[in-house]
């Protein structure tokens, strides 16, 4: 399943003749599935973001002496808002610094994901291969012989 230096499969079916369809199938499927874990995260992550943001902006225009709670790792505690708001600008900060890398890893795996599809020729379903001409066959189906469809 690694591939070699040339860039070609490395031996995994009979023979030697590189990836089966079947593990192009679910090397596919898993670089999808680890996307949407990503942007999945990010989404999650960009939600918190905007909460930790409300919540600042609302804890800003009350006294700093005033009593308020924080969640701390499951536990309620009673803290002043002088005490809680460096505290939340830091984890805002820290969970855009996450998001940014998430976003990196996100478009870093949608390369990998392209390049995959395609070396290995996989359209999904419904979708047209971008080589066949539109309709009048006059190339005669060349190359779409070998392509995997993926539902």
């Amino acid at each position: 399943m690694a591939d070699s230096a040339k860039g070609r499969p490395a031996a995994a079916g009979p023979g030697g003749k590189g990836l089966t369809a079947e593990q192009v199938v679910a090397r596919f499927n898993r670089l999808r599935q680890e996307q949407r874990g990503l942007a999945s995260k990010t989404a999650e992550l960009e939600l918190e973001l905007n909460e930790h943001g409300l919540v600042i902006e609302t804890l800003r225009e009350v006294d700093p002496t005033r009593k308020c709670y924080r969640m701390v790792g499951g536990i309620l505690v009673e803290r002043t808002v002088k005490e809680v708001l460096p505290a939340l600008e830091g984890n805002r900060e820290q969970i855009s610094k996450i998001i940014e890398t998430l976003s990196q890893q996100l478009q870093s795996k949608g390369r990998e994901l392209n390049e995959f599809r395609e070396k290995h020729n996989i359209r999904l379903v419904g979708e047209e291969d971008p080589r066949q001409t539109p309709k009048d066959g006059t190339e005669g189906g060349k190359g779409s012989a070998a392509g995997v469809l993926v539902s």
